[in-house]
Protein backbone atom coordinates (compact mmCIF):
# COMPACT_ATOMS: atom_id res chain seq x y z
CA UNK A 1 0.00 0.00 0.00
CA UNK A 2 1.29 3.43 -0.94
CA UNK A 3 1.89 5.95 1.78
CA UNK A 4 -0.10 9.17 1.36
CA UNK A 5 2.10 12.24 1.73
CA UNK A 6 0.38 15.19 3.48
CA UNK A 7 1.28 18.47 1.79
CA UNK A 8 -1.02 20.85 3.66
CA UNK A 9 0.03 23.47 6.22
CA UNK A 10 1.84 22.18 9.25
CA UNK A 11 0.12 23.28 12.48
CA UNK A 12 2.38 25.20 14.81
CA UNK A 13 2.30 25.21 18.55
CA UNK A 14 0.96 28.37 20.21
CA UNK A 15 3.77 30.50 21.52
CA UNK A 16 3.98 30.84 25.24
CA UNK A 17 3.70 34.25 26.93
CA UNK A 18 7.43 34.01 27.71
CA UNK A 19 8.24 33.52 24.04
CA UNK A 20 6.07 36.45 23.07
CA UNK A 21 7.80 38.65 25.62
CA UNK A 22 11.15 37.77 24.02
CA UNK A 23 10.12 38.91 20.55
CA UNK A 24 12.61 41.07 18.73
CA UNK A 25 12.42 44.89 18.90
CA UNK A 26 11.54 44.93 15.22
CA UNK A 27 8.40 42.91 15.88
CA UNK A 28 7.24 45.22 18.65
CA UNK A 29 7.76 48.27 16.47
CA UNK A 30 5.57 46.87 13.70
CA UNK A 31 2.49 45.99 15.69
CA UNK A 32 3.68 42.88 17.49
CA UNK A 33 2.53 41.69 20.93
CA UNK A 34 3.82 44.80 22.71
CA UNK A 35 1.93 47.07 20.35
CA UNK A 36 -1.26 45.14 21.01
CA UNK A 37 -1.07 46.19 24.66
CA UNK A 38 -1.42 49.89 23.80
CA UNK A 39 -4.73 51.18 25.25
CA UNK A 40 -7.35 52.40 22.81
CA UNK A 41 -9.86 54.33 24.87
CA UNK A 42 -13.39 54.17 23.56
CA UNK A 43 -15.91 53.22 26.22
CA UNK A 44 -17.11 54.15 29.67
CA UNK A 45 -18.34 52.74 32.93
CA UNK A 46 -20.89 55.16 34.34
CA UNK A 47 -20.17 54.72 38.04
CA UNK A 48 -17.16 56.68 36.80
CA UNK A 49 -15.71 57.42 33.40
CA UNK A 50 -13.07 54.92 32.31
CA UNK A 51 -11.03 53.94 29.32
CA UNK A 52 -11.45 50.60 27.63
CA UNK A 53 -9.94 48.77 24.68
CA UNK A 54 -13.32 48.18 23.05
CA UNK A 55 -17.00 48.87 23.50
CA UNK A 56 -18.73 45.74 24.80
CA UNK A 57 -22.37 45.23 25.57
CA UNK A 58 -23.51 42.73 28.15
CA UNK A 59 -26.92 41.29 28.79
CA UNK A 60 -28.71 42.83 31.74
CA UNK A 61 -28.66 40.77 34.89
CA UNK A 62 -31.94 39.09 35.78
CA UNK A 63 -31.74 40.47 39.29
CA UNK A 64 -33.62 43.77 39.57
CA UNK A 65 -31.56 44.67 42.63
CA UNK A 66 -28.49 45.25 40.49
CA UNK A 67 -28.06 48.45 38.55
CA UNK A 68 -28.22 48.21 34.78
CA UNK A 69 -24.89 48.15 33.04
CA UNK A 70 -24.01 47.75 29.37
CA UNK A 71 -20.28 48.44 29.43
CA UNK A 72 -17.28 46.46 30.68
CA UNK A 73 -14.33 48.17 32.38
CA UNK A 74 -11.10 46.78 31.01
CA UNK A 75 -8.38 49.34 31.68
CA UNK A 76 -7.58 51.90 34.32
CA UNK A 77 -10.14 54.52 35.37
CA UNK A 78 -9.55 58.24 34.96
CA UNK A 79 -7.95 59.48 38.19
CA UNK A 80 -10.19 61.83 40.18
CA UNK A 81 -12.98 61.82 37.64
CA UNK A 82 -16.26 63.53 38.49
CA UNK A 83 -19.05 61.46 39.99
CA UNK A 84 -21.82 61.11 37.45
CA UNK A 85 -24.70 58.93 36.36
CA UNK A 86 -25.05 57.25 32.99
CA UNK A 87 -26.23 59.92 30.53
CA UNK A 88 -29.53 59.55 28.73
CA UNK A 89 -29.73 59.23 24.95
CA UNK A 90 -31.04 62.79 24.82
CA UNK A 91 -28.11 64.11 26.87
CA UNK A 92 -25.58 62.44 24.58
CA UNK A 93 -27.36 63.94 21.58
CA UNK A 94 -27.30 67.43 23.13
CA UNK A 95 -23.54 67.26 23.54
CA UNK A 96 -23.22 67.55 19.77
CA UNK A 97 -25.40 70.67 19.65
CA UNK A 98 -23.14 72.96 21.67
CA UNK A 99 -19.93 72.90 23.66
CA UNK A 100 -21.68 74.69 26.53
CA UNK A 101 -24.16 71.81 26.92
CA UNK A 102 -21.32 69.31 26.95
CA UNK A 103 -19.36 71.24 29.59
CA UNK A 104 -22.38 71.75 31.84
CA UNK A 105 -22.94 67.98 32.09
CA UNK A 106 -20.67 66.00 34.49
CA UNK A 107 -20.84 62.88 32.34
CA UNK A 108 -20.13 64.97 29.26
CA UNK A 109 -17.07 66.48 30.90
CA UNK A 110 -15.80 63.02 31.82
CA UNK A 111 -16.21 61.74 28.27
CA UNK A 112 -14.57 64.85 26.82
CA UNK A 113 -11.76 64.57 29.32
CA UNK A 114 -11.16 60.98 28.23
CA UNK A 115 -10.93 62.21 24.64
CA UNK A 116 -8.45 64.92 25.65
CA UNK A 117 -6.29 62.23 27.22
CA UNK A 118 -5.96 60.58 23.82
CA UNK A 119 -4.71 63.92 22.45
CA UNK A 120 -2.35 64.51 25.38
CA UNK A 121 -4.18 67.72 26.34
CA UNK A 122 -6.05 66.58 29.46
CA UNK A 123 -4.41 69.42 31.40
CA UNK A 124 -6.80 71.88 29.72
CA UNK A 125 -9.82 70.23 31.34
CA UNK A 126 -8.01 69.74 34.64
CA UNK A 127 -7.12 73.44 34.73
CA UNK A 128 -10.69 74.46 33.89
CA UNK A 129 -12.09 72.21 36.64
CA UNK A 130 -9.57 73.53 39.16
CA UNK A 131 -10.65 77.10 38.36
CA UNK A 132 -14.30 76.15 38.85
CA UNK A 133 -13.44 74.66 42.22
CA UNK A 134 -11.53 77.80 43.20
CA UNK A 135 -14.52 80.00 42.40
CA UNK A 136 -16.63 78.08 44.92
CA UNK A 137 -14.11 78.39 47.75
CA UNK A 138 -15.12 80.85 50.50
CA UNK A 139 -12.29 80.39 52.97
CA UNK A 140 -9.59 83.02 52.36
CA UNK A 141 -6.73 80.76 53.43
CA UNK A 142 -7.98 77.93 51.24
CA UNK A 143 -8.35 80.31 48.30
CA UNK A 144 -4.69 81.30 48.50
CA UNK A 145 -3.56 77.70 48.90
CA UNK A 146 -5.62 76.47 45.95
CA UNK A 147 -4.57 79.42 43.78
CA UNK A 148 -0.89 78.69 44.39
CA UNK A 149 -1.49 75.03 43.64
CA UNK A 150 -3.16 75.91 40.33
CA UNK A 151 -0.28 78.23 39.46
CA UNK A 152 2.33 75.58 40.16
CA UNK A 153 0.42 72.86 38.31
CA UNK A 154 -0.80 74.69 35.21
CA UNK A 155 0.79 78.17 34.87
CA UNK A 156 4.41 77.69 35.85
CA UNK A 157 6.73 77.12 32.90
CA UNK A 158 8.41 74.40 34.98
CA UNK A 159 5.25 72.31 35.18
CA UNK A 160 4.80 69.35 32.80
CA UNK A 161 1.06 70.20 32.79
CA UNK A 162 1.51 73.85 31.80
CA UNK A 163 -1.43 75.14 29.73
CA UNK A 164 -0.98 77.35 26.68
CA UNK A 165 -1.68 81.00 27.49
CA UNK A 166 -0.71 84.21 25.73
CA UNK A 167 1.76 86.65 27.30
CA UNK A 168 -0.90 89.19 28.29
CA UNK A 169 -2.94 86.69 30.31
CA UNK A 170 0.14 85.15 31.89
CA UNK A 171 1.44 88.57 32.96
CA UNK A 172 -1.95 89.40 34.49
CA UNK A 173 -1.88 86.22 36.54
CA UNK A 174 1.61 86.96 37.84
CA UNK A 175 0.41 90.33 39.13
CA UNK A 176 -2.71 88.89 40.74
CA UNK A 177 -0.77 86.17 42.54
CA UNK A 178 0.47 88.70 45.10
CA UNK A 179 -3.05 88.59 46.56
CA UNK A 180 -4.89 85.70 44.89
CA UNK A 181 -8.70 85.59 44.83
CA UNK A 182 -11.37 83.32 43.35
CA UNK A 183 -11.11 85.31 40.10
CA UNK A 184 -7.31 85.21 39.72
CA UNK A 185 -7.45 82.81 36.77
CA UNK A 186 -10.68 84.06 35.19
CA UNK A 187 -9.09 85.31 31.97
CA UNK A 188 -6.92 82.21 31.67
CA UNK A 189 -9.89 79.92 32.24
CA UNK A 190 -11.84 81.66 29.48
CA UNK A 191 -8.89 81.38 27.10
CA UNK A 192 -8.53 77.63 27.73
CA UNK A 193 -12.30 77.13 27.44
CA UNK A 194 -12.21 78.89 24.05
CA UNK A 195 -9.22 76.77 22.98
CA UNK A 196 -11.04 73.53 23.83
CA UNK A 197 -14.19 74.77 22.08
CA UNK A 198 -12.50 75.77 18.84
CA UNK A 199 -9.73 73.20 18.67
CA UNK A 200 -10.66 70.00 20.52
CA UNK A 201 -14.46 69.95 20.46
CA UNK A 202 -14.88 69.50 16.66
CA UNK A 203 -12.48 66.54 16.72
CA UNK A 204 -14.27 65.10 19.74
CA UNK A 205 -17.58 64.97 17.82
CA UNK A 206 -15.84 63.00 15.04
CA UNK A 207 -13.97 60.72 17.42
CA UNK A 208 -14.66 57.03 17.97
CA UNK A 209 -15.26 57.81 21.65
CA UNK A 210 -18.29 60.00 21.00
CA UNK A 211 -19.57 58.13 17.95
CA UNK A 212 -19.52 54.78 19.77
CA UNK A 213 -21.49 56.27 22.63
CA UNK A 214 -24.02 57.92 20.31
CA UNK A 215 -24.44 54.76 18.24
CA UNK A 216 -24.94 52.64 21.33
CA UNK A 217 -27.68 55.03 22.42
CA UNK A 218 -29.32 54.84 19.03
CA UNK A 219 -29.33 51.03 19.12
CA UNK A 220 -30.84 51.01 22.60
CA UNK A 221 -33.53 53.41 21.46
CA UNK A 222 -34.46 51.31 18.42
CA UNK A 223 -34.60 48.10 20.45
CA UNK A 224 -36.91 49.53 23.12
Amino acid sequence: MMDILYTGPVPTERESPMALGEASPGLRATGGPAAAQRPNACCFCWCCCCSCSCLTVRNEDDSRSKRRSSQDTKLETIPNCEACTKPSIEEVRLWSQSFDKLMKNPAGRNVFREFLRTEYSEENMLFWLACEDLKKELNTGAVEEKARGIYEDYISILSPKEVSLDARVREGINKKMTEPTQQTFEDAQLQIYTLMHRDSYPRFLNSSIYRSLAQMGSRSSSES
